[in-house]
């Protein structure tokens, strides 16, 4: 089990190829050199107090 074959991690360094003994590294997101803009913060429209509902007016009779 040496630099030719195929199977063992030596193997797969030296053929350049990847396998279950040889899983590739996960990479990590990069994130871009250039900054992003902050956003909009889009402002808020001021709520009317809200009533409340009208009682039905009892009539005398």
């Amino acid at each position: 089990m040496g630099k030719g074959d195929k199977k063992s991690r030596k193997g797969k360094i030296t053929m350049g190829s990847y396998g279950v003994s040889r899983p590739r590294k996960k990479t990590k997101a990069v994130a871009s050199t250039t900054p992003k803009a902050p956003k909009a913060v889009k402002e808020k429209k001021e709520a009317a107090p809200k009533k409340a509902p009208k009682k039905a007016a009892k009539k005398a009779e």
